[in-house]
């Protein structure tokens, strides 16, 4: 039985797992959509998932359909976007989560990262010429931010844009962990523009892939998110035209990449827990029919425990989501650094423990690809990394709990 149909069988949109009513807190046209996702997780990602991982594949075959789903810089408006609220993105993302991390991952780094970067920071003619393919899955984007010696430190970042006489700009450096690099057809590229810039310098980027001196190689032999990609970027005396730089006062500096990451992060606090609930899911089937002992494994105490405590967990952690969701909707202002990272860190947390209590429930059969938790569970030290690593976070909250800074030594 398919997750959609066994919701409607359970009653709750979220199905066996929602023990505190979580169903009520979502419109009819909410509860519609995520639906429609699932169905689409359903049929088209979870046949070939298993394959899909094992081969380290990523399915590129099917980013239009992901356009005509309406998943593709979901929450932007305007400029050919679908325009939907941050609930409603919240509720796609933890569906296609509960297909797959690398799924996920693809549309937020398409909508809520390179997408993102361009209807916030960029000029109408930017906005213009890329957004609309993009929504659709005409074309590919990637944010390139992340260095090989700068992660959790972009300040420190080595990649550098000088201008020429004629105004052009000639980016060189290098990224690392740039997902879609080698599939996207552009690139938003975070470089300082001062030689003694300090994060104040950076600056963000337009590069069209095809510009000579972009390089963009796939990073091989990864144990999670293997259904999708990452890859290394080197840029070599790549010149752009004037008008490649994104103009707003917005992007000055790491604010800049800083608020499209915080959209990533929103969409993580989601995803998560799709991935949880679909490990749960799979252990709480997996119990009801394999038999020790004579006795179904659903029928021990430690069964029982275990399934309850993950129960709990993701109620929790869907109520943390959709209380973040519902403050963004009605006034992103109030949406602040310290309430992302909360829910960051711990969903993340919840999930990638939900996942691994999971796979120890399914015994070793759960090594297998034929059961969901371990891929989950791989790949969400994948998820638990980027955007923020957990110490990131938590020093994101200790600074609004104390007012100081302890991200520096000095």
């Amino acid at each position: 039985m398919s997750q959609a149909e066994r919701a409607g069988q359970d009653g709750s949109f979220l199905g066996p797992v929602d023990l505190t009513g979580l169903d009520s807190l979502f419109s009819s046209g909410e509860k519609e959509l995520a639906l429609q996702v699932r169905r689409f997780v359903d049929e088209v990602i979870r046949p070939d998932i298993a394959d899909w991982y094992d081969e380290a594949v990523f399915p590129a075959e099917i980013i239009p359909e992901l356009g005509r789903l309406g998943v593709l810089g979901m929450h932007l408006e305007g400029y050919g976007c679908p325009g939907r609220t941050a609930v409603e993105y919240g509720l796609a993302a933890q569906e296609l989560e509960a297909g797959d991390s690398g799924l996920r991952t693809f549309v937020s780094v398409q909508g809520s990262l390179a997408m993102s970067a361009i209807h916030r920071h960029g000029s109408e003619e930017q906005k213009n010429e890329w957004l609309p393919r993009m929504a659709k899955g005409e074309a590919i984007g990637c944010f390139g931010l992340t260095e090989p010696t700068a992660g959790s430190d972009p300040a420190s970042m080595l990649t550098y844009a000088r201008q020429g006489a004629h105004g052009d700009w000639i980016l060189n450096g290098s990224k690392r962990w740039i997902g879609l690099a080698n599939l996207a057809d552009v690139a938003i590229i975070w470089a300082q523009t001062a030689e003694h810039g300090g994060g104040r310098g950076i600056r963000g980027f337009v590069v069209p892939t095809d510009t000579p001196g972009f390089t963009a190689t796939p990073i091989r032999q990864k144990l999670s998110m293997r259904a999708s990609v990452q890859c290394e970027i080197t840029l070599d005396e790549v010149r752009l035209p004037a008008s490649a730089i994104l103009p707003s006062d917005s992007a000055i500096g790491l604010k800049g990449p800083f608020a499209c990451l915080n959209e990533a992060r929103y969409g993580i606090i989601w995803g998560v827990m799709g991935a949880a609930r679909d490990s749960f899911n799979a252990v709480l089937d997996y119990s009801a029919t394999r038999t020790q002992f004579g006795t179904p494994l659903g029928g021990f105490q430690l069964t029982q425990a275990k399934l309850a405590d993950m129960a709990v967990a993701i109620n929790k952690g869907y109520l943390l989501a959709h209380q973040i969701g519902r403050t963004k909707d009605a006034d992103p202002t109030k949406l602040t650094p310290a309430m992302i990272s909360t829910g960051k860190l711990d969903n993340c947390r919840v999930a990638i423990g939900i996942a691994r209590d999971s796979r120890q429930m399914l015994g070793g059969n759960g090594i297998t690809l034929e059961h969901s938790p371990l891929r989950h569970a791989n790949n969400l030290e994948s998820v638990r990394t980027y955007e923020g690593t957990d110490e990131v976070h938590q020093l994101t909250i200790g600074r609004t709990l104390t007012g100081l800074s302890a991200f520096t030594t000095g």
